[in-house]
Protein backbone atom coordinates (compact mmCIF):
# COMPACT_ATOMS: atom_id res chain seq x y z
CA UNK A 1 0.00 0.00 0.00
CA UNK A 2 2.72 2.45 1.04
CA UNK A 3 4.50 1.82 -2.67
CA UNK A 4 0.99 2.79 -3.82
CA UNK A 5 0.94 5.74 -2.77
CA UNK A 6 4.72 7.01 -3.00
CA UNK A 7 3.73 5.75 -6.82
CA UNK A 8 0.53 8.42 -6.56
CA UNK A 9 2.40 10.83 -5.12
CA UNK A 10 5.47 10.57 -7.47
CA UNK A 11 2.62 10.76 -10.43
CA UNK A 12 1.30 13.92 -8.93
CA UNK A 13 4.51 15.99 -8.12
CA UNK A 14 5.61 14.88 -12.05
CA UNK A 15 2.66 16.13 -13.33
CA UNK A 16 3.30 19.32 -11.28
CA UNK A 17 6.70 19.41 -12.38
CA UNK A 18 5.49 19.11 -16.17
CA UNK A 19 2.97 21.84 -15.68
CA UNK A 20 5.19 24.11 -14.08
CA UNK A 21 7.28 23.59 -17.28
CA UNK A 22 4.52 24.50 -19.77
CA UNK A 23 3.88 27.75 -17.70
CA UNK A 24 7.67 28.76 -17.44
CA UNK A 25 7.77 28.10 -21.15
CA UNK A 26 4.56 30.34 -21.92
CA UNK A 27 6.60 33.46 -19.93
CA UNK A 28 9.74 32.90 -22.17
CA UNK A 29 7.21 33.41 -25.24
CA UNK A 30 6.11 36.93 -23.90
CA UNK A 31 9.69 38.56 -24.54
CA UNK A 32 9.23 40.76 -21.42
CA UNK A 33 12.33 40.62 -19.71
CA UNK A 34 10.89 40.62 -15.68
CA UNK A 35 8.45 37.41 -17.32
CA UNK A 36 11.53 35.60 -18.36
CA UNK A 37 13.05 36.14 -15.44
CA UNK A 38 10.06 35.36 -13.43
CA UNK A 39 9.95 32.29 -16.65
CA UNK A 40 13.39 30.68 -15.25
CA UNK A 41 12.70 31.05 -11.29
CA UNK A 42 9.73 29.13 -11.78
CA UNK A 43 11.84 26.97 -14.44
CA UNK A 44 13.92 26.19 -10.99
CA UNK A 45 10.93 24.89 -9.20
CA UNK A 46 10.56 21.73 -10.93
CA UNK A 47 14.43 21.04 -11.17
CA UNK A 48 14.23 21.34 -7.50
CA UNK A 49 11.09 19.44 -6.80
CA UNK A 50 12.72 16.15 -8.74
CA UNK A 51 15.90 16.80 -6.53
CA UNK A 52 13.90 16.33 -3.51
CA UNK A 53 11.95 13.51 -4.44
CA UNK A 54 14.99 11.49 -5.88
CA UNK A 55 16.79 11.83 -2.88
CA UNK A 56 13.64 11.56 -0.44
CA UNK A 57 13.26 8.29 -2.35
CA UNK A 58 16.82 7.33 -2.41
CA UNK A 59 17.42 7.90 1.36
CA UNK A 60 13.74 5.81 1.81
CA UNK A 61 14.87 2.96 0.31
CA UNK A 62 18.61 2.80 2.08
CA UNK A 63 16.86 2.89 5.59
CA UNK A 64 14.58 -0.04 4.57
CA UNK A 65 17.57 -1.88 3.37
CA UNK A 66 19.35 -1.49 6.49
CA UNK A 67 16.18 -2.48 8.56
CA UNK A 68 15.73 -5.35 6.67
CA UNK A 69 19.36 -6.51 7.35
CA UNK A 70 18.81 -5.65 10.94
CA UNK A 71 15.95 -8.07 11.11
CA UNK A 72 17.45 -10.70 9.44
CA UNK A 73 20.13 -10.51 11.72
CA UNK A 74 18.01 -10.40 14.43
CA UNK A 75 19.74 -7.11 16.00
CA UNK A 76 16.44 -5.18 15.57
CA UNK A 77 15.68 -2.82 19.14
CA UNK A 78 12.83 -4.95 20.75
CA UNK A 79 10.33 -2.07 22.44
CA UNK A 80 7.59 -4.27 22.98
CA UNK A 81 8.04 -4.16 26.18
CA UNK A 82 8.79 -0.29 27.20
CA UNK A 83 5.51 1.38 28.36
CA UNK A 84 3.52 3.85 25.93
CA UNK A 85 1.73 7.15 25.66
CA UNK A 86 -2.11 6.71 24.70
CA UNK A 87 -0.64 7.83 21.55
CA UNK A 88 1.67 4.75 20.91
CA UNK A 89 5.08 6.50 21.12
CA UNK A 90 7.36 4.95 24.38
CA UNK A 91 7.17 7.24 27.38
CA UNK A 92 9.89 9.12 27.43
CA UNK A 93 11.87 8.09 30.33
CA UNK A 94 11.73 4.53 28.65
CA UNK A 95 13.40 5.53 25.19
CA UNK A 96 15.74 7.29 27.13
CA UNK A 97 16.73 4.71 29.51
CA UNK A 98 16.85 2.75 25.92
CA UNK A 99 18.77 5.85 24.29
CA UNK A 100 21.76 5.07 27.41
CA UNK A 101 21.76 1.17 26.78
CA UNK A 102 21.94 1.89 22.94
CA UNK A 103 24.32 4.80 22.93
CA UNK A 104 26.76 2.16 25.24
CA UNK A 105 26.76 -0.20 22.70
CA UNK A 106 27.44 2.48 19.55
CA UNK A 107 30.38 4.45 21.91
CA UNK A 108 32.04 0.40 21.83
CA UNK A 109 32.02 0.22 18.30
CA UNK A 110 31.39 3.66 16.26
CA UNK A 111 32.44 2.44 13.13
CA UNK A 112 29.80 -0.65 12.84
CA UNK A 113 26.91 0.43 10.84
CA UNK A 114 24.88 -1.45 13.12
CA UNK A 115 25.47 0.53 16.05
CA UNK A 116 24.83 3.54 14.05
CA UNK A 117 21.37 1.97 13.08
CA UNK A 118 20.29 1.36 16.57
CA UNK A 119 21.31 4.46 18.21
CA UNK A 120 19.38 6.05 15.04
CA UNK A 121 16.50 4.44 16.09
CA UNK A 122 17.04 5.08 19.54
CA UNK A 123 17.49 8.92 19.14
CA UNK A 124 14.35 8.54 17.36
CA UNK A 125 12.39 6.99 19.86
CA UNK A 126 13.87 9.53 22.58
CA UNK A 127 12.31 12.22 20.18
CA UNK A 128 15.46 13.64 18.54
CA UNK A 129 15.02 13.77 14.71
CA UNK A 130 18.32 15.81 13.87
CA UNK A 131 20.49 13.47 15.56
CA UNK A 132 18.31 10.58 14.52
CA UNK A 133 18.84 11.57 11.08
CA UNK A 134 22.32 12.68 11.28
CA UNK A 135 22.89 8.84 12.82
CA UNK A 136 20.93 6.90 10.42
CA UNK A 137 23.11 8.57 7.27
CA UNK A 138 26.02 7.13 8.79
CA UNK A 139 24.99 4.23 9.68
CA UNK A 140 24.11 4.04 5.64
CA UNK A 141 27.26 5.09 4.52
CA UNK A 142 28.92 2.65 7.04
CA UNK A 143 26.97 -0.36 5.31
CA UNK A 144 27.92 0.64 2.01
CA UNK A 145 31.72 0.92 2.58
CA UNK A 146 31.27 -2.35 4.58
CA UNK A 147 29.48 -4.04 1.31
CA UNK A 148 32.01 -2.36 -1.11
CA UNK A 149 34.65 -4.31 0.85
CA UNK A 150 33.34 -7.33 1.04
CA UNK A 151 32.73 -7.24 -2.87
CA UNK A 152 36.42 -6.32 -3.45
Amino acid sequence: MAILYLAFLVAAMAYYFVWLGGKAIWLFQQGDFALTLLGIGILILPFLGVWVVATSIRAALAHQHLARRMHDEGRELDTSDLPRRASGRIERAAADTLFEQVKQEWEAAPDDWRNSYRVARAYDYAGDRTRARAAMRRAVELERRERRAESA
